[in-house]
């Protein structure tokens, strides 16, 4: 009867009543009018119809109503963002109870050119189910003071549910319900510490997106029978590599090390190179406690100073971490590699493995790119020569497909032993990060293929092809900056690898490939392969992490299954064929939540950082033009606002033309990769947000 339904809304241009719906379904009996109230009922919750205030039923894409999610602000009106359509602002008058992350209903109101006005019919789903923020009393109630502006609402604790919170205490807050359109009944479910306690302030950051610090009881009781060594049982069946010279290549505090890599150079010329991942599925087992915490979290979260693994630390530091001079079991990944940088030949198979040293990327850089060798690194470097010739030839086959290096730095944020920031850096990404990065895909691609080959159910990595409009909007972006580059008749790989050399002469080159990332598609996890587009890779995937991503550890447990234990019967593979969907999704917006946590807590660190600067001169560029100012990029990628208030020798008005300030007098302006001297005005941790003036 649903199909019925919509099929008539479908071929109506107005609402209808129930009588006449009735009409035209030939209902005439009451049992028949009852069946079509839960008809439409349904079809109305599922917002495929709407009930207007007079009762009459229209198609809901016919309607002026749509759904999209709700961009709260701080100061107090919202978004509604609809995917392929216009924003629709809604004053803060017109929210109806709804708040930042809800899915919502909007009644589009006015249009002025493009520019759409609403009101919140509804709210579909509420996302956000827990808050973060400071305990405050007045009038004896325990209220609290939301960390999250954007989030326009106020919070009374019940009596019974404050767990003795004192003022001044960070606490997230359950929501119980309304008590009315701005006002809420919550429950403290846990206390984070006080507001001045050290890590709350990136703990704080961590609960709002649902990041948890610590493991349940069921997984310490699990934790109880998992052995700090390998067992003599385990030895059978493994290839046992520990004879070999196998290492570890990270940075200096990496504690959780996931993968390590051998070398060696065949009489035919050709390199035979050992991806060994820690086998951190025979550990987390399917359906345990560990394996549903793994799952929930979905991947470590790296916070500054402060690590919040997926595994604990008996597993992610011990055991299935491949520390030095101690037995591992792993699962390995060796290719025959050609000059060419073709794979030839390659095995997958589970192993023993014992890493000869925990190498550093400061040590093995100083030997790749400056010939100084360490101590302890001696008997090694030939090794490394030979790692670096084979990086090299992976890397030129790679770009020679069309690999796209966007090249853009990452701030590293340095902290006392308090975990305030004292500095701000950027990341170093030098040889041995690289050689690194190009083994790891090797391996991940080997993998990929041989499952994709064997057509079983698999869990890809996967980066869709970047939407033509948003191209091209970049594309007018450069020519207004006055630049001419090459028209793309076909967005692929190769061409968008063209473009950014086109562009890498410019004095803009780093906005500007920042600026092309971000029109370009996320990569995620899916159960169907569409390849991945910034790689230029047909087939792809996440095996070399399983410490820190529950995806790899679940092309591992696949791997086991599939190849090692040959289990291919058809419920097996019914079995992973659903279960894949569902497990990439749920990775998928946990990997997004995680990234959105570290740039949070990044913007948190450095407005810290530069609270001790204010007063101070800076050299910057400009990153961004807006109606409301310039952002400013530092070296270092601290970025901060000046305000057109605050632009004091001229009036200046926004040129949407050019995406520049002009000044009204003397016509100078500011554009995209202006060379500024700046002095910080202000800077405020708890907003997240540094205020610059230009020096006079």
């Amino acid at each position: 009867m649903e199909d019925k339904v919509l099929e008539i809304l479908t071929n109506e241009d107005g609402a209808l009543e129930i009588s006449a719906i009735e009409e035209k379904l030939g209902f005439s009996t009451v049992d028949e009018l009852k069946e079509l109230l839960k008809v439409l009922e349904t079809l109305e919750n599922e917002n495929k119809i709407y009930k207007t205030k007079k009762d009459k039923y229209m198609l809901f894409d016919k309607s002026n109503l749509k759904i999209g999610k709700l961009l709260g602000t701080k100061k107090g009106y919202a978004f509604v963002d609809i995917e392929g359509d216009e924003d629709v602002f809604v004053s803060q008058n017109n929210l109806n109870g709804a708040i930042d992350s809800d899915t919502v209903v909007v009644e589009v109101t006015s249009k002025k050119g493009l520019k759409l006005e609403g009101r919140i019919v509804k709210v579909v789903e509420r996302k956000i189910q827990q808050l973060v923020g400071k305990v405050y009393f007045k009038n004896n109630k325990c209220l609290i003071d939301l960390d999250d502006k954007k989030v326009s609402i106020d919070i009374v604790i019940d009596e019974d549910k404050t767990l003795n919170a004192v003022s001044g205490h960070k606490v997230v807050v359950r929501l119980l319900g309304k008590l009315d359109s701005e006002t809420y009944r919550g429950a403290i479910i846990k206390i984070l510490g006080h507001v001045d306690d050290p890590g709350v302030d990136i703990l704080s950051i961590a609960a709002k997106y649902e990041i948890e610090d610590e493991f349940p009881e069921e997984v310490e009781e699990q934790l109880k029978n998992i052995p700090d060594h390998v067992l003599e049982s385990e030895y059978e069946n493994r290839t046992d590599l520990r004879d070999q010279v196998i290492f570890t290549i990270d940075g200096d505090d990496t504690k959780d090390i996931d993968d390590a890599i051998s070398i060696e150079k065949l009489s035919n010329g050709n390199y035979k190179l050992g991806v060994h991942i820690a086998d951190v599925s025979y550990y987390v087992t399917e359906n345990s406690p560990l394996d549903s915490e793994a799952y929930k979290r979905g991947t470590s979260v790296y916070l500054a100073n402060t690590v919040i693994p997926m595994l604990p630390h008996q597993l992610s530091n011990g055991i299935c971490s491949l520390n030095p001079n101690v037995d591992r079991l792993a699962i390995s990944c060796v290719m025959e590699i050609d000059l060419s940088g073709e794979i030839v030949e390659y095995d997958i198979f589970e192993s023993v493995i014992k890493s000869n040293i925990q190498m550093t990327y400061k040590n093995v850089n100083s030997i790749l790119e400056e010939n100084i060798v360490p101590e302890g690194y001696e008997i090694y470097v030939d090794s490394l020569k030979q790692m670096q010739e084979l990086a090299e030839i992976l890397r030129k086959n790679k770009i020679r497909k069309g690999y796209i290096d966007f090249n853009i730095d990452e701030a590293k944020i340095i902290t006392d032993d308090k975990g305030e920031a004292i500095d701000v850096k950027l990341r170093e990404r030098g040889t041995g990060e690289k050689l690194i990065e190009d083994f790891m895909i090797a391996a991940n691609e080997t993998v990929a293929n041989h499952i994709t080959y064997m057509e079983y159910p698999f869990i890809y990595r996967v980066h869709g092809e970047p939407n033509e409009e948003k191209i091209n909007n970049f594309l007018n972006f450069v020519s207004i900056l006055g630049y001419n580059v090459k028209k793309m008749s076909k967005i692929t790989p190769k061409s968008m690898q063209e473009l950014l050399n086109e562009l890498s002469d410019k004095k803009e080159y780093p906005i500007l490939s920042s600026l092309l990332l971000r029109s370009m598609q996320k990569a995620v996890y899916d159960r169907n392969n569409i390849g991945h587009f910034g790689l230029a890779s047909k087939c792809y995937t996440h095996f070399t992490s399983p410490i820190r991503r529950y995806p790899d550890t679940t092309v591992h447990r696949l791997l086991r299954t599939y190849l090692f234990n040959k289990n291919l019967s058809k419920d097996t593979i019914d079995y992973w064929d659903k279960k894949l969907v569902v497990v990439s999704a749920h990775t998928s917006e946990r990997e997004r939540a995680s990234i959105e946590c570290e740039r949070e807590v990044d913007d948190m660190k450095m407005a810290e950082y530069m609270e001790k600067h204010i007063g101070e001169e800076f050299s910057g560029i400009v990153s961004g033009v807006v109606s409301f100012g310039l952002f400013i990029e530092l070296p270092n990628k601290i970025e901060g606002l000046i305000r057109i208030d605050d632009l004091t020798d001229d009036y200046y008005t926004y040129d949407e033309t050019t995406f520049s300030l002009i000044g009204r007098k003397n016509k100078r302006g500011y554009r995209l990769g202006d060379d500024v001297k700046v002095v910080v005005k202000a800077a405020n941790k708890l907003n997240h947000t540094i205020d610059f003036i230009l020096k006079k």
